[in-house]
């Protein structure tokens, strides 16, 4: 798979990167999640476990990772793998994220009332996860990203916090941002203002983008266009764009998508990230597979050949904007 530079950065990224979300904790909201981990949550397991599947990602030519503090062990396990790989450094690029704290304790069913990661955009949090993931990860991490900025959180605002991101930019490290909710655009616009020394603090995002949420076009297009690299998360919806989506309301378009996948002789989750593969504006495309057989799957997206008439049909699946987060916010962890 051909690397290539990654906005203005002197990174390079392949189009597919392996997003460990669903790898370093028991519990999160991607249909079928469990099912994935075969419900096996011994630490030990799910370590070995995800270093199958980075297996089958380095196997298969990726060289862009994805992590959070807040995924569990997930850098833990990139971290180990890393190691026991004897992986080059200068060979991968590798994304984390800070603001989110993981709370759940290795559990997946939680008592009402508490939450899996608790979100604190603070300096002390800044510092405290920034040392963390240097820890595991040290000259290896390339990109620090807060994780779901919005403008609610105030973090765009906060001085303090800014100053600090600035600071290790100017030691090294790609500033990024997520993004997440109905107000992914208006977030993104805002962090387009925020400079330092003359320069954008943001060399980075990383926003949801897929067939039914498409809200962010225009500010992607304008973020690439100013050199920042794109990087694209829940291409799949956190699984809705799979056969594993039994949603009646979703029957129809799962119909439909089946119909394009076996007509252009693929799968319905290549078609899905063959059109985000396919938009100027993306650099980077996560899979966040969690079992070696859906990468494989996912990958022959890069084999899917784009045309006017399968643009028109996947892109007119959208949703509106709150209703495609209102049903994100339903989805329950496994």
């Amino acid at each position: 798979m051909e690397q290539k530079p990654f906005g203005q950065t002197n990174l390079t990224v392949t189009p597919i990167g392996l997003g460990l979300a669903a790898l370093g904790r028991p519990g999160y909201i991607n249909l079928g999640h469990g099912k994935d981990l075969d419900h096996e949550y011994d630490v030990a397991a799910m370590e070995a476990h995800s270093h199958t599947v980075l297996d089958a990602a380095w196997e298969t030519g990726i060289r862009y990772f994805d992590a959070a503090r807040s995924y569990g062990r997930a850098e833990a396990f990139l971290s180990s793998w890393l190691k026991n790989r004897q992986i080059d450094p200068a060979s991968i690029t590798i994304g984390s994220k800070w603001g989110y704290t993981y709370t759940a304790d290795w559990q997946v069913n939680l008592p009402q009332g508490q939450k899996h990661e608790v979100k604190e955009h603070t300096v002390p949090v800044l510092q405290r996860q920034w040392q963390e993931s240097q820890a595991l990860l040290g000259n290896q991490l390339n990109i620090y990203q807060i994780h779901s900025a919005t403008l609610d959180s105030g973090v765009l605002e906060n001085e303090a916090v800014l100053a600090e991101l600035a600071r290790l930019r100017d030691a090294g490290t790609i500033i990024g941002l997520s993004l997440s909710g109905t107000d992914q655009a208006e977030t993104l616009w805002r962090a387009l203002e925020i400079e330092f020394d003359g320069q954008l603090l943001f060399g980075s995002v990383q926003a949801t983008w897929n067939i039914l949420e498409q809200s962010a076009t225009a500010v992607l297009t304008a973020v690439h266009n100013a050199g920042v690299g794109v990087i694209i998360k829940e291409a799949l919806a956190n699984g809705r764009l799979t056969p594993r989506n039994q949603s009646p309301d979703f029957e129809p378009k799962l119909h439909a998508l089946t119909q394009l996948a076996e007509r252009h002789q693929t799968t319905v989750d290549a078609l899905a990230l063959a059109a985000v593969l396919n938009q100027p504006f993306v650099d980077v495309v996560l899979s966040g597979a969690a079992q070696p057989d859906h990468l494989i799957s996912n990958l022959a997206a890069l084999n899917v050949k784009w045309r006017p008439d399968l643009a028109n049909s996947l892109l007119g699946m959208r949703e509106e904007t709150a209703e495609y987060w209102q049903i994100r916010s339903n989805l329950s962890w496994n």
